[in-house]
């Protein structure tokens, strides 16, 4: 399946309550707003099998998941958005902007769970077809602000608590120093327009679109 050069996978990455879906949404708009096609996608879900999966992935009553179980479903939930909908919307031509993807499962199961980070990026090639993000923008922010974003009514993973958010946290610092080329790390802690200009400025600087 052959990629169209017009077309840009972008992945918006952070911690839960670092504002990063907000930020994918923006972006949405504003290529809309330029008429360039574009899609939004989410994970887990995005699919009729993804959104399956995310129900027990993210479920208040699933708490007898084992790590490698939660490894194994996420990145078949990506398998199947990237199969489905992320690979065919790149072939026609269109952006395609993801809130959260591969990087996700690296931070969390890997720096969340403590699981095999190597054993993680084989696993993630598979899931998802060796497809790589042009850019991922991870929106940093701290734990414990991130915490005090977040409604009462948090999911199962959201549920872990500070430590492992700082863990995941630290696991992004890890990533944006093993692919420089691909991440950049925005301060979350800005109003949301001032990211969001960071945002645009760097896919200018990039040359994706014109300024």
């Amino acid at each position: 399946m052959s990629i169209s050069n017009n077309a840009k996978f972008i992945t918006f990455e952070g911690i839960d309550g670092c504002g990063k879906s907000t930020q994918a949404k923006l972006l949405l708009e504003s290529l809309n707003a330029r008429r360039l096609p574009a899609i939004l996608v989410r994970e887990p879900g995005g699919t009729r099998v993804s959104e399956a999966i995310r129900q027990i992935l993210l479920h208040k009553d699933t708490d007898e998941l084992v790590d490698r179980t939660e490894a194994l479903l996420m990145t078949a939930s990506r398998a199947q958005l990237t199969r489905e909908v992320i690979l065919p919307s790149l072939e026609q031509g269109k952006w395609v902007i993801a809130d959260r993807y591969s990087d996700s499962t690296l931070a969390y199961q890997g720096g969340g769970r403590n699981l095999d980070m190597d054993w993680l990026i084989k696993l993630n090639s598979f899931a998802t077809y060796e497809l790589s993000p042009d850019i991922t923008f991870f929106i940093d922010v701290r734990p414990e602000v991130a915490l005090g974003r977040q409604g009462f009514n948090r999911d199962r993973i959201e549920r872990e608590g500070v430590e492992f958010q700082v863990r995941a946290r630290n696991t992004y610092h890890e990533l944006l120093k093993r692919f420089p080329e691909r991440f950049v790390a925005i301060d979350g802690h800005q109003d949301v327009r001032s990211i969001q200009k960071q945002v645009w400025e760097e896919i200018i600087r990039r040359h994706f679109i014109q300024s």
